[in-house]
């Protein structure tokens, strides 16, 4: 009978135990131990940017402005840009890095401007039909909901 006594005086102390566990890394908290190296890296992310430079010069630079001719490309830019930082011990997206970005966008994209939409209402028939179907449905639903709880002997 002693055990339960037992247990219930190192409860607190393994509670403790496990919630240091658990802040130490276990729950994927963890402390950067390096320093971020921002030389290295700025170092390094230029051959990230010769490589995504040599795609591009694959795609026909009328298509520069469309994103599906070369999404693969840049998804293999971001992620060496965020391998970089990594390396170096940094955060990423960081200033460096961002700004490093931005100097690729408007190398490539700089005349991919957006045009502006005039957004306009939808014929007044549309419109109309569009604000009164969820109406009826409502009305429909509640219709359905009083009628069926005035007649819950019959339906249980």
């Amino acid at each position: 009978m002693e055990a339960p006594g037992c247990c219930r005086r190192h409860l607190p102390v393994l509670l403790l135990w496990v919630n240091g566990l658990m802040t130490l890394g276990l729950a994927g908290a963890h402390q950067q131990t390096r320093p971020c190296n921002e030389s290295l890296m700025l170092e390094k992310l230029p051959a990230c940017g010769k490589f995504f430079e040599e795609m591009m010069k694959k795609v026909d630079s009328k298509k520069w402005c469309n994103l599906t001719e070369f999404i693969k490309y840049y998804d293999i830019f971001t992620q060496c840009t965020e391998h970089e930082a990594f390396y170096a011990s940094c955060f990423w997206p960081n200033p460096l890095v961002e700004g490093f970005i931005t100097r690729i966008h408007k190398q490539f994209f700089s005349n991919c401007t957006s045009e502006d939409v005039l957004w306009e209402d939808p014929p007044d028939e549309i419109l109309i039909t569009l604000i009164l179907i969820p109406v009826m449905l409502t009305c429909a639903m509640i219709t359905l909901v009083v009628w069926c709880s005035k007649r819950s002997d019959i339906l249980a």
